[in-house]
């Protein structure tokens, strides 16, 4: 990818304060770019509590932020230190721009926020423009309600810094399915510099250890939460159509999630106990093997499990989160209207005999594969040129001071 030196460097920051989402998105990108460049390293910046359970590939390491957790109000809380959040956000700061200072990329590219968490990685745009090294944006294929969206984005100044920092902007999705910048007031120069990947496709790791279950040796259905902060919803409900329904075909394995609260963990555990068709772990760093063995899948529809449920071909039952974000919402409704996945609405009432119908149709669902969407799965070999291509420009381009407002 570039001369001299060992190899190009892509630092990675990884916007994460709960969940597992944006890390997991990170690191496949990660993945994908050194399995395609044999002279290329890549370190990703994270504040997850558990990056370290995860697997990285050769030359793929990362740096461990501190911790920030959001509240249900929106307020943000140090996770584990006796810091308040602007200490905390004060020193991750620092920490992301002396790791690029160091670490000196060839190309940065920030996850979701375009000025970081509260504006965190805002001093290490500014360093990163004074050395002239390209910046991109990346972007999942739906942000939210672009009402809500607007309203956020305004008070985080984040238009002006697409146009202050940023060379590109890649949306892993497609236009057809959703546009993350509907309803912005996105100037035609950014417009210019936004390019749409497709749905980034997984594979099951070589290293991937095989999940020992205890009462399942067969197929079964597949019901993930994430990392389980905000989904013992729909845990409850599944639970409740195998308690009061003896007509659903296949069993079910559970993955409650490491972020799930440990009471809610153990109550949802005495309740399989009780079942002999339901197995239930609180986790799998390696969730791709446990879908590719799966006959069906019950998800929130987060942007990981999506392209999860469209690279191994299932059959899904999506529950979308509606609020804080209507992101799950809006992605899965569009892919019921494309025949991609069912999409089952929680109207608060979750009635035990509606989802056991719809556990017991799933296997007759439409696969993802029977509905052709013309580069669908193109994520990783689109993200490998685009990276080729703004590294091999290099830093020698006009000063993008020029775009300040």
């Amino acid at each position: 990818m570039t001369d001299g030196r060992d190899g190009a460097r892509i630092l990675v920051y990884s916007h994460d304060s709960f969940g597992l989402g944006h890390l997991r998105r990170c690191r496949e990108i990660a993945h994908a770019l050194v399995e395609a460049e044999r002279d290329l390293s890549v370190l990703i910046l994270s504040g997850s509590p558990i990056i370290g359970s995860f697997d990285f590939q050769s030359r793929v390491d990362f740096v461990r932020i501190p911790g920030v957790i959001k509240l249900r109000d929106g307020d943000y809380v140090s996770l584990k230190l006796p810091l308040d959040v602007e200490q905390t956000l004060a020193l991750r700061s620092s920490i992301i721009k002396h790791t690029a200072d160091i670490f000196d990329p060839d190309l940065l590219l920030v996850d979701k926020e375009p000025l970081g968490l509260r504006g965190e990685v805002e001093p290490t745009l500014e360093l990163m423009r004074e050395r002239g090294v390209p910046c991109v944006l990346g972007l999942r294929d739906v942000m939210d309600d672009p009402e809500l969206l607007a309203s956020e984005w305004a008070r985080k100044n984040a238009l002006p810094a697409l146009d202050a920092y940023y060379d590109d902007i890649w949306v892993y999705g497609l236009p057809q399915i959703c546009d993350p910048l509907d309803g912005l007031p996105v100037p035609g120069s950014v417009r210019k510099r936004v390019s749409y990947t497709g749905y980034l496709r997984r594979a099951i790791s070589e290293h991937a250890p095989e999940v020992q279950l205890e009462k399942i040796d067969g197929p079964y259905i597949l019901v993930t939460v994430g990392g389980g902060g905000d989904g013992e919803q729909i845990v409850d409900w599944v639970l409740r159509a195998y308690e009061s329904n003896q007509r659903i075909p296949y069993p079910a394995l559970i993955v409650m999630g490491p972020f799930m609260g440990s009471e809610l963990q153990q109550d949802f555990q005495r309740r399989v106990n009780h079942l002999e068709r339901v197995e239930a772990i609180t986790f799998s760093a390696h969730l791709e093997s446990l879908m590719e063995r799966a006959v069906g899948v019950v998800a929130m529809g987060g942007y990981n499990t999506f392209c999860e449920v469209l690279s191994f071909d299932k059959r899904a039952i999506i529950v979308p989160r509606q609020e804080p974000r209507r992101e799950q919402l809006m992605r899965a409704a569009r892919a019921q209207e494309l025949g991609l996945v069912r999409m089952l609405a929680d109207d608060g009432r979750r009635d035990a005999q509606t989802m056991a119908t719809a556990l017991r149709n799933l296997a007759q669902q439409p696969r993802p594969s029977e509905r052709v969407v013309p580069g669908l799965l193109d994520g990783r070999k689109s993200v490998v040129r685009l990276a080729r291509h703004r590294i091999a420009q290099g830093r020698n381009r006009p000063p993008l001071a020029a775009r300040l407002p």
